[in-house]
């Protein structure tokens, strides 16, 4: 959905919860300020490697570019990342500031991170230079901190099957079809970038159960890359370790009430002004009409990693693509949604959708891809010509539909979405309408249910249905006059 920031809308819960992080602190023994610190940290780990961050203040004159360096041992190896050039050589790391992040005044910080093969929690580095300069003197290396985890752990439950896709079928793990049938649960993507916390209104364990209680057997849940991968723009109680840490407790929460958790990146990084810009800010404030190949790419690689051990979560590559809205060809559009590269019209470097789905599979991860086509995901006629490589075959459509569309009508359902349908899973991960009614969306069910087919409403958010599909009016799930059309519907297909 191409919703404006609501910074004003609510009151935001910050639900954070910080993961296990080893860092080196700064201590001098003469009490002095060091010419540089650095703090260094694991914001999230698993089995075969981490993710790593660094932030360096310097306390000295100003600088007009800077390089940094420490050692990386016991196997530990870079592989990818952002915010600075990142190479090691041996055991030695250098990351050199990007053009735009060179300048570092007397008293001024700036953050980079990385993903590295390897253990993450040993082998902390001690010594860090910037420009040659040591930093942090006499500093010493904290142990690791036990992560401690929800502040209200969900109930156990059997949980939701692990996926697969089978045909244009999804199914579990003994052959049977599994619809993914619920909501969306909004307010990561935009909370944490506009500095009100992380999510809109609470997600704890009563929250998730009214969602549940609807029949509800999924939720999709909008992320930010920024927040995720902790960027330097982003406050950082809201970024990194902290958003991935309540992000998890999340899916954890959604899997406690046997729902399938849907992560799916919203917004994104890239400048973009031209046609159906929903913002000129370069940060990810808003729907961008494709993924970068700065960030985006080692985003999925952090979150394939975080989940991949858990194939119940579904993974739902870019929210609403448009590059048609910058092309003048559907050739060319086409083109840029699946190989990304310079794409006409779009100033940042475009990942494609075949970037993403290397970045996911290229974790091991095996999870079910979804990938939305064109036209923020309503237009999907030319998805089975364009069809990203998957190695694993657990590749599916997305699509999205509201009232306004150009795609809103049976016609145009039996011409273009039938054929993908026939093919693969086709998920409808948004449907939704304006007028605060459920007419609308009644007949993209009913069209959905005769195919066997997969449909999510937008939105779990008590915003007032007359100014967007909003689906509740208290998050005890007291649906509005548009949500009782979806609660109703959903509790007789799954009751």
């Amino acid at each position: 959905m191409r919703h404006p920031p609501r910074s004003g809308l609510l009151l935001v819960a910050a639900a954070v919860a910080l993961v296990g992080t080893a860092v080196a602190p700064v201590v001098t023994a003469s009490g002095a300020a060091p010419a540089c610190t650095v703090e260094y940290s694991v914001t999230s780990r698993w089995d075969a490697g981490f993710q790593g961050a660094v932030n360096i203040t310097n306390n000295q004159a100003a600088l007009s570019g800077w390089s940094l360096t420490f050692d990386l041992t016991g196997g530990q190896k870079v592989t990818q990342g952002w915010s600075a050039r990142w190479s090691q050589s041996g055991t030695t790391v250098t990351a050199v500031n990007e053009s735009w992040n060179g300048s570092l005044g007397s008293g001024a910080s700036v953050s980079a991170g990385f993903i590295a093969s390897g253990p993450g929690s040993d082998a902390v580095p001690t010594a860090f230079k910037l420009n040659g300069t040591t930093c942090n003197v006499d500093a010493e290396p904290s142990p690791d901190p036990t992560d401690p985890g929800p502040t209200d752990p969900p109930p156990s439950s059997d949980g939701p099957p692990v996926l697969k896709v089978s045909g244009n079928k999804l199914v579990d793990e003994s052959g049977a079809s599994r619809r993914l049938l619920g909501v969306n649960r909004s307010g990561g993507e935009f909370a944490c970038v506009q500095g009100n916390g992380i999510w809109d209104g609470p997600v704890d364990d009563a929250s998730v159960k009214a969602i549940a209680d609807w029949n509800a057997n999924t939720v999709r849940i909008p992320l930010n890359e920024e927040c995720w991968l902790g960027l330097s723009n982003i406050k950082p109680e809201y970024a990194g370790a902290n958003y991935m840490g309540a992000v998890k407790d999340l899916v954890a929460r959604v899997k406690a009430h046997g729902m399938t958790p849907m992560v799916e990146l919203h917004w994104s990084w890239g400048q973009y002004t031209g046609n159906s810009a929903g913002c000129s800010d370069m940060h990810a404030t808003c729907q961008k009409p494709m993924p970068n190949m700065r960030y985006t790419p080692s985003f999925w690689t952090s979150v394939a990693n975080t989940f991949k051990d858990d194939p119940a979560v579904v993974f739902d590559l870019f929210n609403e693509p448009y590059p048609d809205r910058a092309t003048s060809t559907a050739g060319q559009a086409w083109t840029c949604w699946r190989d990304g590269g310079t794409c006409p019209g779009i100033n940042y470097e475009v990942a494609g959708m075949q970037d993403l789905v290397d970045a996911v599979r290229g974790t091991g991860a095996k999870n079910v891809i979804l990938a939305g086509g064109l036209a923020y995901s309503n237009d999907v006629s030319q998805w089975l010509t364009y069809k990203p490589d998957d190695p694993t075959g657990n590749l599916a459509a997305a699509w999205h539909v509201y009232n306004f569309n150009s795609c809103s009508s049976e016609s145009c359902w039996d011409s273009t979405l039938a054929p993908v349908a026939g093919r693969v899973p086709l998920v409808a991960g948004e449907i939704g309408e304006n007028t605060c009614a459920h007419s609308f969306i009644d007949r993209v069910m009913a069209w959905f249910d005769a195919r066997e087919l997969s449909y999510l409403g937008w939105t779990w958010n008590t915003w007032n249905c007359g100014s967007g599909p909003s689906l509740i009016s208290d998050y005890g799930g007291t649906p509005t006059s548009f949500g009782v059309g979806l609660r109703d519907h959903l509790r007789s297909v799954n009751g």
